[in-house]
């Protein structure tokens, strides 16, 4: 994969910026609990993390236990959070490499309390509340019998409340507001229980959208990689991710000539096509055929025929002459231009999480903008 024709590339320098705008947003009472599930959503767990670190991220979001495994393992310490728990035949791990699952099950709870007293040890929990998301947490009126359930186990100890937003990019809507009454109600009652807990409610768009949101903790996830969490949400977040390959191949093609499988696209006047050896396999999805630009010499150019495995076609006809070997970007910045993680997600119709996700996930990755003697 490292001799890959197509490569991606991470700035490290605009993460650290991303952070530090965020951190500086969030202000000295509320932490960003720097989100690295989903492989740094695609930008690379390990080194991203590392890069939040020495910027001074001290508590790290991973979906799975294997997440947090690879953290520890690379060296990183600090509060590593497990959003989708850990099941039962998994908490000896949790114990042994110092996670902090998220709870809503009194079953696995207790569990892992047995556990954690053989162990002679304390293992901090995050209870998940849901006041409206509709997937993992406890309802609100289970709340008091949790509680009450888990202040009787030993060996854990109740670090964080947290609940998520279903629509924090509509600030404004009622049922964000009603949730967000509800979760305060949640923090007040709790907090009088456990004044240690801290609380986290905020992602990325109710960070940007709701600032009585940010409580003690905010989980920024797209906009630290300088993506649009939606809403009227403020600038100045910098694209962590590039997507780049060359051109393959140059050719002169007659009128009436048909491009690709099913000939989508015929030329209707004489035209250079150029070749880029980018595909499906590679995060191009098909559903971008004649859909799609993408930039060469710092212009737009539209690409032509169904898109395949390994290979595409852009249409270069109104350029001055290009060559094989001249770079080519999908996602990023060239010249005065530049193609977003968002646009490509209107052209699939899906977010630009998913793009970020894909493209990253699907190929070598160059990191770029290292500060030395940090380990990045």
């Amino acid at each position: 994969m490292s001799h890959s024709l197509n490569r991606v590339e991470i700035d490290l320098g605009a993460l650290r910026h991303n952070y530090r705008a965020l951190q500086e947003q969030a202000g000295k009472g509320a932490e960003v609990l720097a989100m690295v599930k989903a492989d740094a959503y695609g930008h690379g767990l390990v080194p991203v993390a590392r890069t939040l670190a020495a910027a001074g991220a001290r508590t790290f979001g991973v979906a799975e236990i294997e997440e947090g495994i690879a953290l520890r393992q690379a060296g990183l310490e600090g509060e590593v959070i497990v959003l989708l728990g850990a099941p039962a035949d998994r908490l000896d791990e949790v114990i042994v490499h110092r996670l902090s699952p998220v709870v809503f099950d009194l079953e696995m709870l207790a569990e892992l309390s047995r556990r954690a007293v053989l162990a002679e040890t304390r293992v901090d929990v995050h209870l998940k509340v849901d006041v409206g998301m509709g997937r993992l947490g406890i309802l609100p009126p289970e709340l008091p019998h949790f509680l009450d359930s888990l202040s009787r186990l030993p060996g854990v100890r109740l670090a964080g409340v947290s609940s998520h937003l279903p629509m924090a990019d509509r600030p404004q809507a009622a049922v964000t507001r009603e949730q967000c009454r509800l979760f305060m109600e949640i923090a007040a009652r709790v907090r009088q229980a456990s004044p240690e807990a801290r609380f986290h409610l905020a992602n990325s768009a109710a960070h940007l959208n709701l600032p009585e949101t940010r409580l003690d903790m905010v989980r920024p996830g797209i906009a630290l990689y300088g993506g649009q969490p939606g809403g009227p949400t403020a600038g100045g977040f910098r694209p962590v991710m590039s997507f780049r390959s060359r051109i393959q191949q140059v050719k002169e093609v007659p009128a009436g000539t048909g491009l690709s499988y099913g000939h989508t696209f015929v030329t209707s006047r004489p035209s250079r096509v150029a070749v880029l050896p980018v595909g499906y396999d590679d995060g191009l999805l098909r559903r971008l055929s004649n859909r799609a630009a993408v930039l060469i010499g710092g212009r737009r150019v539209p690409l032509r025929g169904n898109i395949c495995m390994n290979a595409c076609m852009a249409d270069v006809t109104d350029l001055p002459a290009v060559r094989p070997g001249d770079e080519v970007v999908l996602l990023g910045r060239q010249g005065g231009e530049a193609i977003t993680a968002g646009e490509i997600a209107g052209w699939l119709e899906t977010i630009d999480y998913e793009v970020l996700c894909l493209v990253g996930g699907l190929n070598a990755r160059l990191y770029v903008g290292a500060e030395r003697g940090t380990g990045e």
